[in-house]
């Protein structure tokens, strides 16, 4: 979306709250309400579909709930619009230390930034308001952003910072045959030194925990342009599972701009609640689900998309539930350091290849199990 189309919006909004204020009249906001998804797995629900859900919520003037987050909301989209005046770029946490009195909370002008992201029907970067760069990348790709050039074919197993803005991103090349993306730095890093990258042709990207939006929206980009297959490796907790179905599915607080950011397209490679046992991992590695993870597992379960589109997905989180463990990808290299690169990795996406290649061929019989994997 060009930045003249967002000035324009942002000057008529502002001159229809001014009309409405010197005719007397309170003005009415209305803020939509998004969800990617809802908590009856049975239901015929539209969540995920990019429109709105509910009744969203009215602000108005009238109301001294709503004049703290209204007046936080003006103040935001007035430095809104300057950045996108004189093309600059802003990050949320300099924003806040504009009005930090008025502000008392960076949580309230992350709402504001939403918000306005919902009135002028765009996405963040739209607003030029980005995020603190988290994710890393690594192996065989080159690309440019802007005048910078990302030559990580040249030593494809030293990470490299994901760029944040994402939209100058072009000249993508690449020889690899897959996406791997993992949890966090401490696998990223084993996968370096081992020379992961060498004797797998690929591209490894870690968000270094639950992704940002700088690494969702470059990892969509080369989905979307490379056609790549694109794999997830995450701790076998419902932390690891959330941060999978981050990827996969959006999360709530950016519902409104879930179609920019989820990846449909990324497989759950691991590590699987059913592993342990499979290969050999020592009890003593086994940690007991506290109160809490419970918890939340009984909160994820009831998430319309997992009943919907991967059951298969849900069933292994019941599964981590009744066995009452969880376990960390480090676990898989007790006995051998070089387990994960040399023998977990490599064998679980032979055996995701082998599966897709059994119903590509299936579909000439008319029938294909892919959803029973």
């Amino acid at each position: 979306m060009l930045r003249s189309h967002i000035v324009t919006r942002i000057k008529e909004f502002i001159r229809s709250l001014l009309l409405d204020l010197t005719t007397g009249r309170s003005p009415i906001i209305l803020i939509h309400r998004f969800t990617n998804y809802c908590t009856n797995p049975i239901s015929n629900c539209g969540c995920g579909s990019d429109f709105p859900s509910g009744k969203g919520v009215l602000l108005t003037f009238s109301k001294k709930s709503h004049v703290h987050r209204l007046d936080v909301m003006l103040r935001v989209l007035l430095i809104v619009q300057k950045l996108l005046q004189e093309n600059k770029h802003s990050s949320k946490r300099d924003i806040y230390y504009m009005h930090p009195s008025v502000f008392l909370d960076q949580s309230v002008v992350d709402r504001a930034i939403n918000d306005i992201c919902v009135l002028m029907q765009c996405s963040r970067h739209n607003l030029n308001v980005v995020s603190a760069g988290n994710g890393l990348i690594m192996g065989w790709i080159r690309f440019s952003e802007g005048k910078r050039i990302f030559d990580c074919i040249s030593s494809p197993n030293t990470a490299h910072p994901i760029p944040v803005h994402v939209e100058e991103i072009k000249d993508i090349i690449t020889v690899a045959h897959y996406i791997l993306v993992v949890e966090k730095e401490s696998v990223f890093q084993r996968l370096a030194n081992d020379q992961f990258c060498n004797a797998n042709r690929c591209i490894i990207i870690t968000g270094r925990g639950y992704p940002d939006i700088p690494t969702r929206r470059f990892l969509r980009l080369l989905v979307e342009n490379l056609h790549l297959p694109v794999y997830c490796l995450v701790d076998c907790d419902p932390y690891g599972f959330d941060i999978l179905t981050t990827y996969r599915f959006g999360s709530m607080q950016l519902a409104y701009d879930t179609k920019h950011l989820r990846v449909p397209e990324i497989q759950w490679l691991g590590a699987f609640p059913s592993d342990p046992e499979r290969f050999f991992v020592p009890k003593q590695c086994l940690l007991p689900l506290t109160a809490a993870d419970k918890k939340k597992i009984e909160a994820m379960l009831l998430r319309c998309y997992l009943q919907k589109e991967v059951p298969q997905w849900r069933l292994e989180l019941k599964l981590m539930l009744k066995n009452g463990v969880k376990f960390e990808i480090e676990a898989l290299s007790v006995n051998t350091l070089s387990f994960l690169t040399e023998s977990y990795i490599p064998s679980k996406i032979h055996s995701k290849n082998l599966w897709d290649n059994i119903c590509y061929s299936m579909l000439g019989f008319g029938s294909c199990l892919c959803g029973l994997a």
